[in-house]
C-alpha cells in the first residue's frame, strides 16, 4: 500500500533532486532512515510553525509570572488560560490520563510533574516548565529551566550545562548527520561537567501526533543511529542529572520520574525542524 497522508502521496518528485538521491543513496547503504511519514509537507511545516508560535509566547508568558511563593497549580491555570485563549488546546490535558495542561518538576523531578495546589515554589528551587500545544491538529512541544529566587551555585551551574547540552544537542542534528552524533555532543558534555544523562527518557518526533518516530536519545556514539533527513521534525530534550542516571517512576500518581538518589535534576526543551542547509529552532 502506498504511504498517504492527508491526501499528499509520497513520491520521489515532492522531494529536491539532490534530497532524493541521498535518501535512496543511504537506503542502498542498509542505513536506518525515517519513515516517509514524518518528513513535512510545506503545508504541515506551516501548521507546525504556528503551533509552535504559540507555544513559544506561552513559555514567555510563564517566564514574566513565575515567582516565589506561587503554587504549581497556578502555573497550571496560567498555561490553561493563555493557551485556550489563542484558540488551541494544552496537549498533555488528558493524554493518556494526564490530568493538567503543564508538566512542572522541581528539583529531583526529572520530568512529567503534575501540579498541585500544595506544591508551593520556593527560594533555591529549580523548575521545568514543560508545555505542549496543539492548533489546528499541528503539535508543538518545548520546556524551559527557571531558578526561583537564591540557589545554590552548584544548582546554577547544573541549569546551565543542560541548557549548553541542549544547544550542542542541535548543533549537532544536520542534515545528513545521525541521531548518535546529537546523543554523543550531549553525554559528551555533561559527563565532562560531572553530571550524567537520563537513559530511560528520550525526545521524540513532533508535528502531526504527540509523540512520533523518531526517538531521539541524549546519549550515544557518533557515526550511529537514524539518519537525519531534511522535513523531520522533533525534539531535542536533555536530561541532566546532578548524581546518577538513574531514575523512577512514582506509583503514587505513576506519571512523576523522579532521580533514583534524590539529587537534583535539569532539562531544557526545544523543538526543530531540518531544513536541507541545517536546522530551523521551531519553539524559540
Amino acid at each position: 500500500m502506498k504511504n498517504i497522508i492527508k491526501g499528499f502521496r509520497f513520491t520521489p518528485s515532492n522531494y529536491p533532486e539532490e534530497t532524493e538521491k541521498k535518501i535512496q543513496s543511504y537506503r542502498k547503504q542498509g542505513m536506518k532512515l525515517p519513515p516517509r511519514k514524518v518528513l513535512r509537507t510545506p503545508e504541515q511545516i506551516e501548521g507546525i510553525r504556528e503551533s509552535a508560535r504559540i507555544n513559544t509566547a506561552l513559555l514567555d508568558y510563564v517566564s514574566e509570572n513565575i515567582r516565589e511563593g506561587m503554587s504549581t497549580e497556578e502555573i497550571n491555570v496560567l498555561v490553561y488560560d493563555f493557551t485556550t485563549s489563542h484558540g488551541a488546546i494544552p496537549a498533555p490535558l488528558n493524554y493518556e490520563g494526564f490530568p493538567k495542561s503543564v508538566c512542572t518538576s522541581i528539583n529531583d523531578v526529572v520530568c512529567h510533574g503534575i501540579p498541585s495546589k500544595t506544591e508551593i515554589l520556593k527560594s533555591g528551587d529549580i523548575i521545568n516548565v514543560d508545555v505542549s500545544t496543539i492548533y489546528k491538529g499541528y503539535f508543538s512541544d518545548a520546556s524551559r529551566m527557571f531558578m526561583i529566587g537564591d540557589v545554590r551555585p552548584e544548582l546554577q551551574k547544573l541549569v546551565q550545562v543542560t541548557k549548553e547540552c541542549l544547544e550542542l544537542g542541535i548543533a549537532a542534528a544536520q542534515p545528513w548527520a545521525r541521531l548518535g552524533d546529537v546523543g554523543a555532543a550531549i553525554q559528551e558534555h555533561a559527563e565532562n561537567n560531572g553530571f550524567s544523562v537520563v537513559r530511560d527518557l528520550c525526545g521524540h518526533g513532533v508535528g502531526i501526533k504527540f509523540h512520533e518516530e523518531p526517538d531521539v536519545e541524549h546519549f550515544g556514539r557518533r557515526g550511529t543511529g537514524m539518519v537525519i533527513v531534511p522535513g523531520m521534525t522533533f525534539t531535542i530534550e536533555p536530561m541532566i542529572n546532578m548524581g546518577s542516571y538513574q531514575v523512577f517512576v512514582d506509583e503514587s500518581d505513576e506519571w512523576t520520574v523522579c532521580t533514583d538518589d534524590g539529587l537534583p535534576s535539569a532539562q531544557w526543551e526545544n523543538m526543530l525542524l531540518i531544513t536541507e542547509t541545517g536546522n530551523e529552532i521551531l519553539t524559540y
